[in-house]
């Protein structure tokens, strides 16, 4: 086996996200309550428990990343060595900190921060997303391109699959480029339950601000690869690469490409839902096995593959 380990972004999110997780594991619950400490505030009744502040940009970014890698340390007694990780945005953070780059307490620091700015940045521009399926990516592009040079801010964002990609910007722009692609014979679109033009440039007060945060933060070099939405390929430079993803679209479909090509042959998500692995099946096919960990009878259900897995070495 060669696993790859897809870590859940923001918007997967549910209430009580993870709750019969942190009852019944000693080593989820042990993190959870970790992450409760340095954020000042009890993560379960915060955020997990609340219908309002589970949608927070600023709430749901540490929950998110707390989550993620109480699942993984709850798997490490049986999990192989990861070949590879692959976080979706905010789960880049989750994949880096498992592989070391960064310690959880230090992340846990990174992300309170990095999702209050968000939180401030989508308040003070709000903005607007929509999913668009086609497999005609260029022409979404440059249709964004023509809206673009007459002045509109909208902008791809999300290359979440090679026929779904993720437009974002203000508003009123937004709608114009989804009356445009229709009339360009688009059939398909859905409008996105998000508080703000994530990875655009109207995020660009968050960037600024993540960069002066990350100013005197040293990462080290991950124990195993990870992949970069930003880049589509491996992090080689985690700083300056984290600093370019707020405002950049991401390229999931192309890095999870990449790290399959690499070798990869078994994925496994962590975090509140199964978004990636069905991104996955869309990207890779049926050959790569996937699987997904986001309750506590998808956990036992891995934790057992994982065992048999090893049984038959």
């Amino acid at each position: 086996m060669k696993l790859g380990l897809l870590m859940s972004g923001q918007g997967a999110q549910q209430v009580g996200m993870g709750a019969d997780l942190y009852a019944s594991l000693p080593k989820y619950q042990e993190t959870i309550d970790h992450a409760s400490e340095l954020l000042g505030y009890d993560m379960m009744t915060t955020i997990v428990n609340s219908e309002d502040n589970i949608k927070q940009t600023k709430y749901t970014q540490p929950a998110i990343l707390a989550m993620s890698m109480g699942i993984y340390n709850a798997l490490s007694d049986v999990m192989p060595e990861p070949a590879g990780a692959l976080g979706l945005s905010l789960g880049e953070y989750s994949a880096l900190t498992a592989a070391g780059s960064m310690t959880f307490e230090q992340g846990m620091a990174i992300i309170k921060d990095r999702g209050a700015y968000m939180q401030a940045a989508g308040d003070a521009n709000p903005g607007k997303m929509v999913a668009v399926m086609t497999d005609d990516q260029d022409l979404v592009v440059a249709t964004l391109e023509k809206l673009q040079a007459t002045g509109k801010r909208v902008y791809p964002a999300n290359f979440n699959t090679f026929n779904q990609l993720v437009i974002g910007g203000i508003e009123a722009d937004v709608d114009e480029a989804m009356a445009a692609l229709t009339e360009a014979g688009v059939s398909r679109m859905v409008e996105l339950p998000v508080s703000g033009a994530f990875h655009t440039p109207l995020l660009q007060t968050a960037a600024d601000q993540l960069a002066d945060r990350l100013t005197d933060e040293t990462f080290s070099a991950p124990t195993f690869a990870v992949y970069s939405n930003t880049t589509g390929q491996k992090f080689d430079d985690v700083k300056a690469t984290l600093l370019k993803q707020i405002t950049s679209p991401t390229y999931f479909a192309q890095a999870l490409q990449a790290m399959v090509d690499d070798g990869v042959d078994t994925l496994i998500e962590f975090g509140p839902s199964d978004t990636l692995m069905k991104f996955a099946k869309k990207i890779v096919g049926k050959d790569i096995k996937r699987y997904c960990v986001k309750d506590l009878a998808s956990f036992n259900e891995v934790r057992d593959m994982l065992i048999a897995a090893q049984e038959t070495v």
